[in-house]
């Protein structure tokens, strides 16, 4: 191996170490999510490397998998995120009434509107 080569895995490996500190450490979960997506991003930056100074394509599909998979659980952990945050914006009421899924002003109190309940109106 060059000398390049040995000092960019080097340079990896710290920010692999760096980034499984703050995996650890990490107070909020924000940070472990971040901790974790920069970690897939080191790792595909590895087997990029590896690839290019190897001449070996058979790591480009693995590595695709890495990427994808980097993506996918970013954008799944902060729509979790985002609805906790709108549910705790509500104060309780549930998220959807934020979405502009909420019944209309008069269908919550029926007798209000002049008619009377009955059992296929909601209380």
């Amino acid at each position: 191996m060059t000398v390049v080569s040995v000092l960019t895995f080097a340079m990896l490996g710290g920010g692999v170490l760096l980034s499984l500190v703050r995996l650890a450490r990490g107070p909020s979960l924000l940070d472990r999510v971040v901790a974790t997506d920069a970690l897939l991003v080191i790792i595909s930056a590895g087997m990029a490397v590896f690839a290019a100074l190897t001449r070996n394509p058979t790591v480009v599909p693995v590595l695709v998998v890495v990427s994808l998979l980097g993506f996918v659980g970013s954008v799944s952990v902060a729509r979790y995120i985002g609805g906790m945050l709108l549910e705790s914006a509500n104060d309780g009421r549930p998220a959807a009434a934020e979405a502009g899924t909420a019944e209309p002003a008069g269908a919550a109190e029926p007798a209000a509107a002049g008619r009377t309940t009955t059992e296929g109106d909601r209380t």
